[in-house]
This record gives structure tokens, sequence and C-alpha cells, in this order.
């Protein structure tokens, strides 16, 4: 028999939701747009081309944060952050995927990794994003697992590592 998951929490002020009550959240509303003012405009394209590679997976949320813009299912899965002539974006994997694209991978817990990647044009987002979008999609929809929070404290059940 499947088990019920629990249904997300929603925060009262911004309307944002996440795994479990009150998680900690900057609780701040943006707006989409405002990641672009005084961008290159092929940034733009870059994100839409990114966005839209992510929907391919099914459902998802796109919330505007003060310094990023986020993808979440049940958990936050991947996320962008607009520069001024180039787009970079992070994917929460649970293995480590070893690529030349890859910038900088951070692994809050063994079993969680974050992989931090540039993107510069169109054909950066290839078949090889495409694949590892679909994965963390996927981790997305399944939630989160409990994780280090750097500081010797652990995130609470359903926590989520931060994807930059």
């Amino acid at each position: 028999m499947p088990t019920r998951r629990k249904a997300l929490w929603t925060c009262p002020k911004c309307g944002h939701r996440f795994v479990s009550a009150n998680m900690w959240h900057s609780c701040s509303r943006h707006q989409i747009a405002d990641h672009f003012v005084g961008k290159d405009p092929l940034v733009r394209g870059l994100f839409d081309r990114f966005r839209a590679m992510i929907q391919k997976c099914g459902p998802v949320t796109v919330y505007a944060q003060k310094t990023r813009i986020v993808f979440q299912t049940r958990s936050r899965f991947a996320g962008a952050l607009p520069r001024k002539h180039w787009l970079d974006c992070g994917l929460w994997l649970k293995r480590r995927v070893e690529h030349p694209r890859f910038r900088r991978i951070e692994s809050p817990t063994p079993r969680d990794h974050i992989h931090h990647f540039r993107v510069t044009k169109l054909k950066d987002l290839d078949r090889d994003v495409a694949a590892l979008i679909r994965e963390a999609y996927a981790v997305g929809c399944s939630g989160a697992s409990r994780q280090s929070l750097g500081n010797g404290r652990t995130a609470p059940k359903g926590g989520e590592p931060g994807v930059d």
C-alpha cells in the first residue's frame, strides 16, 4: 500500500511552499524579471531555455528569491543565478557526477550533491544537461533527506540543500 505524503507547508507571509512547517527561508517576494534588469538579453534567453528544459519534466513551481531563482516540485532541485553576461545554474543530484562542465560540486551530505555549472550560450544546454535535469527533477519529486547545515546543526527532517 503506497504511503501518503504529508502536504507541503505554505508560508502565510510569502506563499512559498516547503516540505516541513516553519522551515527557515528569506520570506520575501520577488519578480523573475527583476533578476534580468541590467543583464545582457542573452541571459534571459539562457534562463528561458533552462526553464523550458525543466518544465518538460513535469509540473514545477518557480520562485524568484532575493539572489536566485529556484525550481521546486516537492523540494527545490534546481536553481539559476542570472549574471551580467551568463547564467550560473545548479542541480541537486543524489550522486556525484564528474564532468568538465561542472565548476564546483558541493556535498552537504554523503548522498546529496549540488552540481554548479555556467551557461554562456544556448548550446551549453544540451542533451547531457537535459539528462541531469531529469535526474534532478526526480530528486525534487522524492523530497529531501536530513542534511548538515555546515555549522554542526542538522536541517529539520524533510530539509533540502540550497541549490543555486
